[in-house]
């Protein structure tokens, strides 16, 4: 008994991810959809990149927040992508302790800066939309490298402490309900005092999405008001442009707070695959979703993109 009560309480070596089940003659189908979905992923969002860098045109401050948003979606999908197909073609679905806080990290890290990113974006249009004039004055380069800067060092400096606190956390048990690692679920594996990783983990979880959604509701509105006030110019302008920052936000945070009510509360009554959908659909749609929307609603990077094809072509 001794012996069976120390075995508990010791630390384990690597993680089960139960919520992955035999699927079959399916498996090889869900490999290549996957595998597909990365390729496009990566494809695009480089493309857009390529796309922004290359033209001096695009240097401008909404494109390369752009920029940085495309980058995010990279960052993201790398951190899962991978892994979803070697845990496909594996009959063991396990992962080591130190990759699981890996790819912990990346998945917060990722979180976090495409909803600071998305805010910093709002900044941009309110300040383009509201103070055309003052725009590139109060747009400069340093500050748009200091907000870049921020978004990024923010939540690699906050999840890194998440990622500390964890690994002095004593664990009890390995068995992790999803088909990815992220903090939460390996916190609920302590069976010692978990409380500061707790309160910590939902002031940096909440703060940040909270905060960033306050400060972009806080933005709209001021554009709002000056689309009421302003020309049929100024909202065209905030039509076109803002819409598909609108659809990015939106469709984020669905997935996130899917995410979010997974993580905090049992969800055992939902169907098993559901429950996979909605834990993947935030790492996933979303790095789909803003090329596709950006590249196709914003004309000078559509063009831009048409014409480097075409004289690549030539």
């Amino acid at each position: 008994m001794i012996m069976l009560i120390m075995m508990n309480f010791s630390q384990v070596s690597y993680f089960a991810l139960v919520a992955y089940f035999d699927t079959g003659t399916l498996k090889y189908m869900n490999l290549m959809i996957i595998f597909f979905l990365y390729i496009f992923i990566i494809c695009a969002n480089v493309l857009l990149i390529v796309v922004i860098c290359v033209n001096r045109s695009l240097h401008e401050p909404m494109y390369l927040f752009l920029c940085s948003l495309f980058v995010n979606e990279l960052y993201g999908s790398t951190g899962l992508f991978p892994f979803l197909l070697l845990q496909i073609l594996s009959d063991i679905h396990t992962v080591s302790l130190s990759f699981c806080f890996l790819q912990s990290f990346c998945v917060h890290t990722y979180g976090a800066v495409e909803y600071l990113t998305l805010a910093i974006m709002s900044y941009d249009r309110y300040l383009a939309i509201c103070h055309p004039l003052q725009y590139h004055t109060q747009m400069t380069f340093n500050k748009i490298a200091t907000l870049i800067a921020v978004t990024w060092l923010y939540p690699l400096l906050a999840c890194t402490v998440i990622i500390y606190l964890n690994s002095q956390l004593q664990l009890c048990g390995n068995t992790i309900y999803k088909v990815y690692c992220d903090s939460h679920s390996v916190v609920k594996l302590a069976c010692s005092n978990a409380h500061v990783t707790n309160i910590y983990g939902l002031v940096a979880s909440f703060g940040t999405i909270f905060g960033a959604l306050i400060f972009i509701l806080f933005t709209y509105l001021k554009i709002l008001l000056g689309c009421f006030s302003g020309s049929t110019q100024t909202r065209q302008k905030a039509i076109s442009t803002c819409t598909p920052h609108l659809a990015s936000l939106l469709n984020f945070s669905v997935g996130a707070s899917f995410e979010l009510i997974q993580s905090r509360f049992n969800m055992k009554s939902i169907p098993n695959m559901l429950r996979i959908f909605l834990s993947l659909y935030w790492l996933i749609c979303q790095p789909l979703f803003n090329p596709v929307m950006y590249g196709l609603n914003l004309s000078k990077i559509r063009l831009t993109g048409k014409n480097m094809m075409s004289n690549r072509s030539s």
